[in-house]
């Protein structure tokens, strides 16, 4: 039996994607601003953390 997701989960479900839209937007966007290589790393460590996120979270809105 497939979990569906109440309306109100639906639009928790969308304001985490947007957030998370934003916050890899952002940690995009700053990486070409920031000339320190290790905070380069943890930058692209949370772009990718959220791309992931955004993964996971699509999957659930798509079941």
């Amino acid at each position: 039996m497939p979990n569906k997701l109440g309306v109100h989960e639906s639009i928790e479900l969308h304001e985490l994607v947007s957030f998370k839209s934003l916050c890899l937007t952002k940690a995009t966007i700053m990486q070409g601003l920031v000339s320190d290589e290790n905070l380069k790393n943890l930058m692209q460590q949370d772009a990718t953390m959220h791309e992931r996120h955004l993964k996971e979270l699509n999957n659930h809105l798509n079941q």
